[in-house]
This record gives structure tokens, C-alpha cells and sequence, in this order.
């Protein structure tokens, strides 16, 4: 098993708590915390900080639960009372901790902001027909601008631009923010093939 796939999170309400508990951890431990640590007296376990946090990792769900056990007995020891102390796994296929809410994907991000996250391009034969065109994809619900002949119409997933783009013989790009992020300030939508 890979290391550090499992931590305890302290979360410690006092100020300067997380400092006192990692000065702690990184000295001289408490009798209690001292006995309890024997049983990782082989391992070297990594411990951060911030503000108001300490995270203790371990390789196994064995190994955190020992090192929660010691530092709940040095918590005691030093009288401080934490919000939270939490054993946590990392989900690696999410890319985030177990009791982390999961991440909404970059298109519903993208959604949430107002932008389609995938465009669909069309060059329409004449002006005439782009207009007609946009008309009916309003009327089917989709975002679309239109200049001259060119239509582009907005898709809230991958999968709905490609069958979007069969149906209308048109590109599949990343669009709205995603678009401007690559190349910022640009309000060009290019089509292939030259200025007709």
C-alpha cells in the first residue's frame, strides 16, 4: 500500500493550540501518549500544520488509528479540547479526502457561471440559412450567437455537443470560460478556412 493515504486531522478551537499539540508531537510525549506510541516505534509518520490544524499521515488505516490514539492522549495532557480530530482515507480516483464533499466536475462549475462549457460551431452555407438555423436551436433550448453565417451553439456536456455537431455537421470546441482561460480576452470564435 502506498504511503500517506490515510491522516488524522486535529482541528483545534484555542489559539495557538495547533502549535502547543506539534510542539508536543515533535518532542517529548506525555507518559500516556508515550505508551501508546510503541506500537509505532518503527515508523516515522509526517505531521503538518496550519493555522489552526494538525494533520498526522500514515501508510495504513492501522497506523492512523494508533497515531489518533496518541494524539488524542496528548490532547488530554494538555488540556485542550479540539473541534475535531478525524481519521481520514484519500480517494485517490476523486483526488480528495474521504470526508471531503466531492468536487463538482469543470463543466457544472462552468454551468454554475453561467457559461456552456462546450460549443458547437456551424458555418452555414448562406446568411439565410444561419438565420434559420439559430432560430431553431433557440427554439430547441440551446444558447447560440450568430455573426453573418456563422452559428455557435452552447452544450452543457461533451456528449451533447458531439451528437449536437453529427446533427449539424459543425466542431466540437471547449467553450465559453474555458475558452477565454486559454486565450485570455479573446472574444474571437474562429471557423476554418478563409473569410468568405
Amino acid at each position: 500500500m502506498a504511503r500517506d493515504e490515510w491522516r488524522v486531522r486535529i482541528e483545534l478551537a484555542e489559539a495557538g493550540g495547533a502549535r502547543t499539540l506539534l510542539d508536543r508531537l515533535g518532542l517529548d510525549l506525555g507518559s500516556e501518549a508515550r505508551e501508546l506510541a510503541k506500537e509505532l516505534e518503527a515508523r516515522r509518520l509526517a505531521v503538518t500544520h496550519d493555522a489552526d490544524s494538525v494533520f498526522v499521515y500514515a501508510a495504513s488505516h492501522r497506523e492512523a488509528d494508533a497515531a489518533r490514539a496518541v494524539v488524542e492522549a496528548e490532547l488530554r495532557d494538555l488540556r485542550l479540547e479540539p473541534r475535531i480530530v478525524a481519521l481520514e482515507h484519500w480517494l485517490d480516483e476523486d483526488d480528495r479526502w474521504d470526508d471531503d464533499p466531492p468536487a463538482p466536475s469543470v463543466d457544472e462549475e462552468l454551468r454554475a457561471r453561467g457559461y456552456a462549457p462546450w460549443e458547437v460551431r456551424v458555418e452555414s452555407p448562406t446568411r439565410q440559412e444561419a438565420i434559420a438555423l439559430e432560430q431553431r436551436l433557440e427554439s430547441e433550448g440551446y444558447d447560440v450567437s450568430r455573426d453573418w453565417r456563422y452559428v455557435v451553439a452552447g452544450t452543457a456536456t461533451h456528449e451533447d455537443a458531439v451528437a449536437l455537431a453529427r446533427r449539424l455537421h459543425g466542431d466540437v470546441e471547449p467553450g465559453g470560460e474555458m475558452a477565454w482561460e486559454v486565450v485570455p480576452a479573446n472574444p474571437f470564435a474562429i471557423f476554418g478556412g478563409l473569410g468568405t
